[in-house]
């Protein structure tokens, strides 16, 4: 089956990072895995919508030799086992300043800054993607960071946006036909 999906050569390159390749891909959540509101119950409970394309989008990455790692302001129940369950190894919690976050967790990995891709949304995002080999954004995203985005994603966060950075990257990475590929297969082979 031939992949449906392209994107433009410029950005493909662009994404494969500084001649190093892609390991590793950081996401924010909200605004990014989720559309960035936040629902909160009579009793503080704080709920959050995730789209299921940006989760398969997720494992498809871990799949394909990327790791996804979370870095997040903000700390829930809800993004603990959205991140659980999506089997990620790779998330850091309600933190303040995520470029502290992001440091000691790449030396962990053996990962310089050019080996990585960010998505993010906001203020906080931009010490990682000003720092990043491929920076993204959802249209949704700060003025800011909109700025200093590599690339703009045609879906809003928390509707595909993610999925899509997913996607670009196993792309540029020459890994999205193999994977594509694969789930066409039964599990029998055929």
């Amino acid at each position: 089956m031939a992949a449906a999906l392209s994107f433009a050569p410029e950005l493909l390159l662009r994404a494969q990072g500084a001649g190093l390749g892609i390991k590793a891909a950081i996401f924010d959540v909200d605004g990014v895995l989720t559309d960035g509101r936040l629902y909160i119950g009579e009793g503080g409970e704080v709920f959050k919508a995730f789209h299921t394309l940006d989760g398969h989008g997720l494992k498809l990455l871990q799949a394909g030799g990327i790791a996804p790692l979370i870095i997040t302001g903000r700390d829930s129940p809800a993004v603990r086992r959205r991140v659980a369950d999506l089997g990620l190894v790779h998330a850091v919690y309600g933190v303040h300043d995520k470029l502290a976050a992001a440091e000691p967790l790449l030396a962990s990995l053996g990962l310089a800054w050019p080996e990585v891709a960010v998505i993010g949304d906001d203020w906080p995002d931009l010490p990682l993607l000003l720092r990043a080999g491929f920076a993204c954004a959802p249209p949704n995203a700060h003025a800011e960071v909109l700025a200093v985005a590599h690339h703009v994603t045609a879906a809003a966060g928390g509707l595909g946006a993610a999925r899509e950075f997913c996607d670009l990257l196993l792309m540029a990475a020459g890994r999205y036909a193999g994977l594509l590929e694969a789930q066409t297969r039964t599990l029998d082979g055929q």
